[in-house]
């Protein structure tokens, strides 16, 4: 098995960000550090290691959802010492985050340690959604959502088009729906700084056709078979 997999499998992570823990020399196969993508694993006999822990097929796949509040990040480790959310998240299991909501950011976020299953979800051709409620400072102009939707350029390259719905306007807030398929390094935040508007709140409440629903800040529960299902399910 090639060892992208093997580690995706093992919940290091989905396979584009193991192939990236490989190249960073974190991986060793049998005491041997390999920055090789194309090494090959023996499951019954190999030993291999992730930061200096061996790592293992796991007996069963698990999958949770978790409502993200602000002030954490996603990574288990930061040089900057802020909270993270596996302060939070207390589970037998060794998981990690599909895709990433920053510092400032809270709603759904979804943990697992089934790799195949997060390169399924993240994967480009696949199209799944993710909405979000995004309020900014100010009113926003017919023109400014017709560029949104359209897609910003930004640097001189146009960025994914989106689906953004007005809700309402108050207290010098304007409270907006924005949907995406694709999940670009703080893409909705660059969306908006481009055409001049500051976030101030940016949350996500639906991955596919699975919502946030009523769960608590900071709290995580496990999807039921139906929920999991869902998230394919439903498509822009």
């Amino acid at each position: 098995m090639r060892i992208n997999k093997y580690l995706a499998l093992c919940g290091v992570g989905s396979r584009r960000k193991v192939e990236q823990f490989i190249i960073d020399g974190t991986i060793k196969v049998n005491g041997v550090v390999t920055t090789n993508l194309s090494t090959d694993i023996n499951i019954k006999k190999d030993k291999v290691l992730f930061n200096g822990k061996e790592v293992m097929l796991p007996k069963k796949y698990v999958y949770y959802k978790f409502n993200k509040p602000k002030g954490y990040i996603c990574s288990a480790k930061d040089e900057k010492d802020r909270k993270t959310i596996y302060d939070l998240v207390k589970v037998n299991e060794r998981v990690f985050s599909i895709g990433r909501l920053d510092y400032n950011s809270e709603g759904l976020l979804l943990l697992t340690n089934d790799g195949d299953f997060a390169n399924k979800l993240t994967h480009p051709s696949n199209h799944i959604d993710k909405e979000y409620i995004v309020s900014i400072e100010g009113e926003i102009t017919e023109g400014e959502l017709a560029v949104l939707r359209a897609g910003v350029v930004e640097n001189g390259k146009r960025m994914p088009s989106a689906k953004v719905n007005f809700i309402k306007y108050e207290n010098k807030i304007t409270r907006l729906s924005v949907i995406i398929d694709e999940g670009q390094n703080r893409q909705i935040r660059r969306m908006f700084e481009a055409i001049g508007k500051n976030v101030v709140l940016l949350k996500r409440i639906a991955i596919g056709g699975l919502k946030l629903g009523g769960l608590e800040r900071g709290k995580y529960r496990e999807l039921t078979d139906k929920e999991l299902y869902s998230i394919f399910e439903a498509k822009r």
